[in-house]
């Protein structure tokens, strides 16, 4: 999907570099029907039509005037993005927001530049910043979204039963391979492609790995939510791991606010704002999920048409209320120090993760700007 990916070999003590996608973004195929990010040119993005500010009203309008956020990538988990829009938060808060459509690559070179504030990602991100990319964890968005599948009927029942399979992923160095080798390695089985434990084999399109999967060319399919919950409900498959609910995930955030680092430092009530906006939508979903679900649903954000099914999983990614942020009941730095050090301990970074995690994570003062 992007053009940022090397796969670097982790048996020879590297970092397998990630490349750079949209956090919790499936990619189209993976979806009940199309409805994942799109490739865009180089340096470019599609914008929607539907976000004109309201008639009669300019950029001028707005203290911070116009500003383009990836809004437009299919996946049901970026509903803050998609509801704080809608509801009107981003213009309470001063923006006069467009929601485009941005491949991985240009949503790294917009948070570099600054011409993109904030994207939503997960820990795949970590290597970019490792490798200098300006951007920093400014929060923490919700809890997972990859599921781990294998046919009802097959005698893999967990993690110890995988030595000697083969699972398919979306993409090698993507976050549901991250995900399956940090399970892995917590577990004693070596997830490196020189120790042959296990073999992952990349699938593009999500509809190819479960029909791989049917047929007995792999064991087990890593994927994204909804289409990983969508497969489930069927009754045709049965959940090994479900990072949502599960060791060594549960209870973490796997999706973060990523804030351009020229603005978090040039402009930083810009970015107090925006978080301000994404509480606000939070506390707005965690309150009114199935109004939230008619809203992504009706606006075309997400391809799922379960309305019930995507209710019950805009619960389980435990989006935090305004009480909750106020109370500060969740370490947004503790769980990148989490990951950093579990992608550490496989490889996958470099750096000391107490080292990486200063770099890496900025917390906001939400009083700016107010």
């Amino acid at each position: 999907m992007i053009n940022l990916k090397r796969v670097i070999n982790l048996a020879a003590g590297a970092a397998l570099a990630a490349s750079l996608l949209a956090g919790c973004t499936p990619k189209p195929s993976q979806s009940p029907a199309p409805g994942g990010a799109d490739d865009t040119r180089a340096g470019e993005a599609q914008t929607e039509a539907r976000e004109a500010p309201p008639a009669g009203s300019s950029s001028a309008d707005y203290k911070y005037g116009k500003v383009d956020i990836p809004g437009k990538v299919g996946s049901l988990c970026n509903a803050p993005t998609y509801i704080a829009y809608e509801k009107g938060f981003f213009a309470e808060e001063g923006f006069d927001v467009t929601l485009i459509s941005s491949n991985a690559e240009n949503s790294k070179l917009g948070l570099s530049n600054g011409t993109i504030p904030i994207v939503n990602g997960d820990f795949q991100f970590f290597p970019s910043i490792e490798e200098g990319v300006n951007m920093k964890v400014v929060d923490g968005l919700h809890n997972g979204c990859i599921k781990l599948l294998v046919p009802k009927d097959s005698a893999i029942s967990g993690v110890n039963d995988l030595k000697g399979k083969k699972v398919g992923v979306d993409e090698i160095g993507g976050t549901p391979h991250q995900v399956a080798a940090v399970w892995l390695e917590k577990n004693g089985i070596s997830a490196k492609p020189a120790d042959g434990e296990v073999q992952f084999l990349p699938f593009d399109d999500g509809n190819l790995e479960i029909e791989a999967l049917n047929k007995g060319e792999i064991d087990v399919a890593a994927v994204w939510d909804p289409f990983g919950s969508v497969q489930e409900k069927t009754g045709n498959y049965k959940v090994i791991l479900d990072i949502s609910t599960d060791e060594p995930f549960a209870g973490r955030y796997c999706c973060f606010l990523y804030a351009s680092g020229k603005i978090a430092e040039e402009k930083p009530d810009e970015i107090a704002a925006l978080l301000r906006a994404y509480h606000k939508a939070q506390d707005w979903i965690a309150e009114n999920p199935e109004e939230a679900v008619k809203i992504i649903i009706d606006g075309k954000y997400s391809a799922i048409e379960d309305e019930e099914l995507a209710a019950q999983l805009l619960g389980h990614y435990e989006y935090p209320t305004e009480s909750e942020h106020a109370m500060n009941t969740r370490d947004v730095g503790a769980d990148v120090l989490y990951f950093a050090t579990q992608l550490h301990d496989i490889g996958y970074l470099k750096t000391d993760p107490e080292d990486f995690t200063a770099k890496a994570y900025q917390k906001v003062d939400l009083t700016l700007g107010e």
